[in-house]
Order: structure tokens, then C-alpha cells, then sequence
């Protein structure tokens, strides 16, 4: 702990301008997280860019101290993500980060000089954009790598899973839900228990009075979604943790559920939408790639202009897909294959290999972008509907309830990080 505290002292003292005339303050420590800190300046960052996009969608939000706890506990988590991804020797290149920034300017139809002028426009700095980007990137693949290796699908649970979607008749029907978690600890006490339950209750009254879910989520909830206002995102019945589902089955738009009790404390939950029934076509790709992982011996920019020299000859008619991959390719997968992947649905590839799968015509080939597992090239050969068939749908109830088992193991996951941690919140400046 003196180690901690001599931390905090030392980053606060870098922060400080002092003279024999005056002392000035620049920044602070918020919170000291194992050997690592959280700054005053990281959460009044924060603060304002919640304010920021609670003003664009014109919701309200709760007071500036229940705005910064939640920020700050968002910090925490963030800063023990990354303590984590270095433990891992985690790290997202620059060309990657460029990449994934052409994908997102592709999403939104701008080229990357316009993304760049309304991030500019928007927040000020593009450079810190890229850092949060950066971040966020950093924190994804830690919770991937960290939650993936926890779960396993067993082929009695997928036949289950297809039983109940044949007798539900809809497979594909999603629900935007909304989630406050009122937090127990590991092993609460019986008045622990009682004021969560308590509290839990107040704002079940509080909602069912008309009180902005958002608002309230923002304010009391302690799920990794509470800055989003308690948003969960768009989940089919069976991607969503059994107590959820269970619940909001048959429910309607802006019903309120809950308070429902688990391990990690009591559950509220409300459905802001609802859509796609009866949804039973797929579109596949038939697609062949080759990737080239950077290393200490073959550098980062080496690996893309090896494949940029590729896409060149092979454009050109001097080179021969199938035998460059076998070649060169480092996916063990589709190597001894020529890079050939097969018809796949999409979604079971990573983001940036999906995107740039998106913008492909048949038989044209990407130029080179990066993903986390290194430089890929992608020639699509073409792409098909198909309908739900007995296949299609086993591979779908396999990906949902992977996806149910994600969301629950990550909640976990980042539990036990913080568990394990030392932290210490240091109190607020006056």
C-alpha cells in the first residue's frame, strides 16, 4: 500500500507548478488503481462528454456527483484493462488504428479528412479521439481474449436452443433492452442484502412514477452500461442472460421488469424497442484471404507492403492467389486451402474483416487492412441468401448462446478484475 500512496504523491507532484509566490494546481490523482492512477482531469473528461452527448439526444441527466462516481468507475475498469493488455504484451499499431478509422469513416460515407474535421468539430482534438480509440480497441480485445477461453457450447445445449426456437416460431426477433443493476458484493451481508433490495425497490417506484429509465441508470445502476444510460444494445431472446429472458419474453415496448435477484445483486429492466420477427434468411460469403502477422523479425510496415506488393502483381496477372497463401499465409486455418474460407456467415468474422468483406464486389480483391491478428488481403468470390436451414439455424442457436454466455462472463470477468485489485479512491478536491 506505501507503494500505492507514493504513486499518487509523485503523479500529483508532476501535476503541480510551484513557486515561493503561488502554487498553482494542474491536475490531480482520482484514484490510485494497483500501481496505476486514474486523474481528476481523465474524469472531468468524461463528465463532459457524457454531458456532451446527453445534450445531442436531449436526455436528462442526474447530478454532476452521480455523473462523476460512474465515470470514475468506468476509469477503473478502463485502467485495469489496459494494466492488463500490457501484462499481455497487447498492442494496437498505429496502421491498425488508421485502419479501423478508414472503416468507421466508410460506415458513416465520409472519406477520413471529413471524419478527421467533424471529430475536430465536435471534441477538439483528433489526436486524443485516436487515443480513446485506441483505448477502446485495447479493452475490447483484452475482454475477448479474457472471456472467450471461459466458454463452451455443448451440442445438447444447442439442441435445446433449436427446440425452443421451433416452438417459439420466431428465431430472430431483438430486443433493446435497458438494465440498472443494483450491486451486491461477493458474499453480502444480510443488511447489505436488505439496503440493495431496499434501494432496488426505491427505484422500481421511482420508474413506475415516470422517472427517465436513463436518467436513473445513469445515476444508480452499477452494470458496465450505466453511462449509456443502461442501453444493452439490440439482444435476441436467447443472447440474453436466462433471468433476462426468461422475463422479458412476451413483454411489451416499455414494460418494466424487476427488481430481479441474482448473484451479482438486484436486476431492473425495461424494453425500449422492438423488432425483426420471423427473419429466416441469411446472406453467406465465399471468400478466400491471406494474413501476414507482424513479428520481431518482420515489422509492422514490412507486413502491409508485402501485401501491397501482392495485390499489385496479382491485379497485374503475376501472381497466383492459392500459392501465395500456401506460401506465405499464417492462418492455419485456410493456408494448406489456398486462403479459401468457404461460404460463412459474415458476422462470425472480426470487424474490420467484415466491413472490408462489405465493400467487395465478386471476385474483386481489398487491398491490405490490419485486424488484430495482423495484415490481411481478402478476395471475395461471391455471396448467396440462403434460407434457414437445419445447418443454418444449428450454427445460429450455437452463436446465441455463445453470445448469452459472453455478456454473463464478461459482467464476471470484470468483476473479478476490480475484486482483485488494489484501489483507492481519493477523495474530491473541494
Amino acid at each position: 500500500m506505501k507503494l500505492q500512496k507514493l504513486i499518487a504523491v509523485a503523479v500529483t507532484t508532476c501535476f503541480m507548478l510551484s513557486s515561493q509566490a503561488a502554487e498553482t494546481k494542474v491536475d490531480a490523482v482520482a484514484a490510485i488503481v494497483n500501481n496505476g492512477v486514474v486523474l481528476e482531469s481523465e474524469v472531468e473528461d468524461m463528465v463532459a462528454r457524457v454531458k456532451k452527448n446527453a445534450a445531442a439526444q436531449n436526455q436528462t441527466l442526474p447530478s454532476d456527483r452521480a455523473l462523476r462516481t460512474q465515470a470514475l468507475e468506468r476509469l477503473i475498469l478502463n485502467n485495469l484493462q489496459m494494466q492488463m493488455a500490457k501484462r499481455m504484451g497487447l498492442q494496437i499499431t498505429d496502421p491498425q488504428l488508421d485502419e479501423t478509422i478508414e472503416n468507421i469513416a466508410r460506415e458513416q460515407k465520409m472519406t477520413v479528412t471529413q471524419l478527421r474535421a467533424q471529430v475536430v468539430q465536435e471534441e477538439g482534438s483528433y489526436e486524443l479521439f485516436r487515443e480513446r480509440l485506441r483505448e477502446e480497441i485495447t479493452t475490447g480485445e483484452v475482454l475477448r481474449a479474457n472471456v472467450q477461453r471461459r466458454i463452451y457450447v455443448s451440442p445438447q445445449e444447442v439442441d435445446t436452443v433449436l427446440k425452443l426456437m421451433e416452438q417459439q416460431g420466431a428465431s430472430n426477433e431483438q430486443y433493446n433492452i435497458g438494465h440498472i443493476l443494483i450491486a451486491l458484493p461477493s458474499e453480502p451481508s444480510a443488511e447489505q442484502m436488505k439496503e440493495a433490495e431496499d434501494k432496488a425497490k426505491k427505484v422500481m417506484e421511482l420508474l413506475r412514477s415516470g422517472s427517465d429509465f436513463k436518467k436513473l441508470a445513469i445515476a444508480s445502476s452499477s452494470a458496465e452500461t450505466a453511462l449509456e444510460g443502461g442501453d444493452m444494445g439490440w439482444l435476441n431472446i436467447n443472447e440474453m442472460p436466462t433471468l433476462f429472458a426468461d422475463q422479458v419474453r412476451g413483454k411489451k415496448k416499455k414494460d418494466l421488469i424487476g427488481p430481479l435477484r441474482s448473484g451479482a445483486g438486484f436486476h431492473i429492466l425495461t424494453i425500449f424497442d422492438i423488432k425483426g420477427t420471423n427473419v429466416v434468411e441469411f446472406e453467406e460469403v465465399n471468400a478466400r484471404h491471406v494474413l501476414i502477422k507482424p513479428s520481431i523479425i518482420l515489422s509492422d510496415e514490412k507486413a502491409k507492403n508485402m501485401l501491397t506488393t501482392f495485390v499489385k502483381d496479382f491485379k497485374a496477372g503475376k501472381a497466383d492467389f492459392a500459392e501465395f497463401a500456401k506460401t506465405y499465409s499464417e492462418d492455419p486455418g485456410s493456408k494448406l486451402k489456398g486462403g479459401e474460407l468457404g461460404w460463412a456467415d459474415p458476422a462470425k468474422y472480426v470487424t474490420s474483416f467484415r466491413n472490408t468483406l462489405a465493400t467487395l464486389k465478386k471476385g474483386e480483391i481489398s487491398e491490405p487492412f490490419a485486424s488484430e491478428f495482423g495484415w490481411h488481403v481478402i478476395q471475395l468470390h461471391d455471396r448467396r441468401t440462403v434460407d434457414a436451414t437445419a445447418e443454418k439455424k444449428r450454427e445460429q442457436a450455437t452463436r446465441l448462446i455463445f453470445n448469452r454466455r459472453y455478456n454473463e462472463e464478461s459482467s464476471n470477468f470484470l468483476r473479478e478484475l476490480r475484486d482483485q485489485a488494489f484501489i483507492e479512491i481519493v477523495a474530491e478536491a473541494e
